[in-house]
This record gives structure tokens, sequence and C-alpha cells, in this order.
């Protein structure tokens, strides 16, 4: 077992996190399913097969990361593939539309409270998780990061008037990913003269939990620049930003 590529994705019991996970066990990797509710993760696991472990992992939770972490390290000594997977839209939309949920989330008039809470899991818990999975990365001899964003977080697509999310980008979801991108910007430009590659990856527009299942595609080809991107070996680009395939998005 020791000798197979070990992989950490997060939020991984629903959604694109499963479907890349099963994705990557089924092409030989151990993969860790990072899911804040262990029964759901258990379940997922089941589902995947005998290469998939449930791991107790709530991104907002600094205790559960540090578990985490610790017994990859005394299961496994090392990490070779960090999938940051989890992220929320929102907590306040309900059965708003979207056109609904934009109208109260401007700018001007959003609560603090919602932007702090997806901010929490998209933000901050991509940082704790990888300030946390940082030394076991380091153990490998082929590591990798690859951090789930949007083409909604890209400013330069979003300030052209003509591009068709341009008049829903707001301080919730997408300045999220905008800033998720920045942070891992920071994370590139930290590890660009160590082994370890860092490659940012906005899956298409999904029918998932995330969405209220209002997506277009099929989680499995929703998934399919992740993996893609997952699976490059160590002779693959780092400090990239695609969808699928192996298309460039604007920072």
């Amino acid at each position: 077992m020791q000798h197979k590529r070990i992989a950490l994705v997060t939020g991984a019991n629903q959604g694109v996190g499963r479907q890349v996970a099963k994705e990557l066990a089924a092409n030989g990797l151990t993969v860790l399913i990072g899911s804040r509710n262990f029964e759901r993760g258990e379940a997922a696991a089941t589902a995947i097969g005998s290469t998939a472990i449930p791991l107790q992992l709530d991104v907002r939770d600094r205790v559960s990361i540090a578990t985490a972490a610790e017994r990859i390290h005394k299961e496994f000594g090392r990490l070779d593939l960090l999938v940051n997977n989890a992220a929320i839209s929102n907590t306040t939309k309900g059965n708003l539309s979207i056109q609904e949920y934009v109208k109260l989330s401007r700018a001007s008039n959003v609560s603090l409270d919602e932007v702090r809470a997806v901010w929490e899991t998209n933000v901050f818990g991509v940082l704790a998780v990888y300030q946390a999975m940082l030394p076991l990365l380091r153990e490998s001899s082929d590591a990798r990061i690859v951090n789930v964003s949007s083409a909604v977080g890209s400013l330069t697509d979003n300030a052209n008037p003509a591009h068709p999310y341009h008049a829903i980008f707001g301080p919730v979801y997408p300045a999220s990913k905008a800033a998720l991108n920045a942070m891992t910007l920071a994370m590139m430009i930290e590890l660009e003269s160590t082994g370890i590659k860092v490659n940012l990856v906005s899956p298409a527009h999904t029918k998932t939990n995330l969405n209220g299942y209002a997506g277009k595609e099929s989680v499995e080809d929703g998934s399919r620049e992740v993996v893609r991107v997952a699976l490059l070996g160590p002779d693959g680009p780092t400090a990239t930003f695609t969808r699928w395939e192996n298309v460039t998005i604007p920072w």
C-alpha cells in the first residue's frame, strides 16, 4: 500500500469531490475521503471501494484538521496529492431564485455574517488545510495540490461588462473564489522553488448540491478537469488555472 499514491480530497462525500475521489481510486490511488460528517464519508468510501478511506475533516475546525493530519502522518507518513474541493455557495439563499439572492447580496446590502460563513469554508478553510498538510506533502517525492475554484472568481473575466456572469459578481461566492485564487497564487509563489506543484481548476457548471442541482453538466463531466490535473505526473505543469480541457482561465 505504501507505494501507491496517497490522496486527500476534502468535501468528498458528495458532488464533484466524491466523483474525483472515485476516479482517483479507479486510477490506483489510495484516497482519503475528507468529510465533515464522518458517516457520510464512510458511506461514500464504502460505495467507492476498498482503496477509499473515510476521514473526518471539517475545514472550518482547526482541531478536526490537525487530527486528520496526525492520522495521515501516523498511517502513511506522507501525502502525495491534496485536492481542496470543499466549498459552499451560501447559507441563506433557501428557496430564493438566483436573481432574488443576487439582489440581497450586493456589496451595499449583503449580510457580513453570510460573507464570513462562505469565506470561512472557501478561503480560510483551504488555507488552514494547506498549512496542516504541507509538512506531509513535503515528505512526498511527487506532491501536487489541486485547488478547486470557479471561473466566476476570475477578476479579468468579471471586469468585462460583456462577460455572462458580470452582472451577478458579488461579495459572497464569486468573491470567495477570487480570494481563493489569490490564496492559491500565494501558495504557488511560496512553493515555486520546491518540487511541490500547485494547480487551480474550475470544474464545469455541474449539477451538485452547491447550486441546488441547477448546473448544466453531469458530475462526471464536471469533474473531468479536476481529475485530469490531479493525475498529472511529476513532469506535469504547475501554477496553472484551467477548465476542461486544459483551457487557461485568466486570473
